[in-house]
């Protein structure tokens, strides 16, 4: 069943080394942005390759951090063209900065189930602070199967987190102009990041811990 989100007592906040840690499913963690492209439509793209940690308890919601990591080098919109492009050093520069990562921590209460989160995220070696809203999606228990058998419970939670960015302020600078006035590519983006994390003492406990340290170390 699914677990309610409790308030947050009264109590100082816990130091991260005391909350409960989460490993970012790989399988089922994205991030994803779009676009406007020569200001009429969007253009989507999509990191399926998305590592992180969550430290969190939902006692004390607002003590919780978290960090990531980002492949940018296997960047997809659908298009090989475009996506060379977006790889090349017009924008992402990924032979030069592979990884985009981040860092940040629940700074506000909104709601039942909404957060206000801040993020060091570094694209292109710039690192800069971004806010999120995020939505906590929901809790699960499941069982952890090898085969026909068994090994125990993993204990999952979901998150959704999107914020906008202004591209420039991360030295992604590429533009050209159309008549009129217009520009081929926006200046803001709109980034959402879909997690999904277990908490690690289940991994642990499953051994299917083992698992989620080899996908880590590709």
């Amino acid at each position: 069943m699914t677990t309610a989100t409790p308030e947050p007592p009264s109590e100082g906040p816990r130091t991260e080394g005391d909350l409960p840690s989460w490993t970012f499913e790989p399988g089922h963690t994205e991030a994803g942005f779009r676009a406007r492209h020569m200001m009429v439509t969007w253009v989507r793209g999509l990191f399926k390759d998305v590592h992180g940690k969550l430290y969190l308890d939902w006692d004390q919601p607002l003590s919780g951090t978290f960090t990531g990591e980002i492949d940018a080098t296997k960047l997809w919109t659908g298009e090989p063209e475009r996506d060379a492009h977006l790889r090349s050093a017009d924008f992402f520069d990924v032979e030069n900065h592979p990884t985009i990562t981040f860092e940040g921590r629940m700074i506000e209460r909104i709601g039942d189930i909404d957060f206000k989160a801040e993020a060091d995220v570094s694209i292109r070696g710039v690192t800069r602070p971004v806010v999120m809203d995020v939505s906590y999606l929901g809790r699960w228990k499941t069982p952890f199967w090898v085969g026909e058998e068994n090994k125990g419970t993993l204990t999952r939670v979901g998150f959704e987190a999107t914020a906008r960015l202004n591209r420039q302020d991360f030295g992604i600078s590429w533009q050209d102009e159309l008549p009129g006035g217009g520009v081929v590519v926006s200046n803001e983006i709109e980034l959402v990041l879909d997690v999904e994390a277990i908490l690690d003492t289940d991994l642990e406990a499953t051994g299917a811990i083992e698992y989620y340290r080899t996908q880590q170390a590709r």
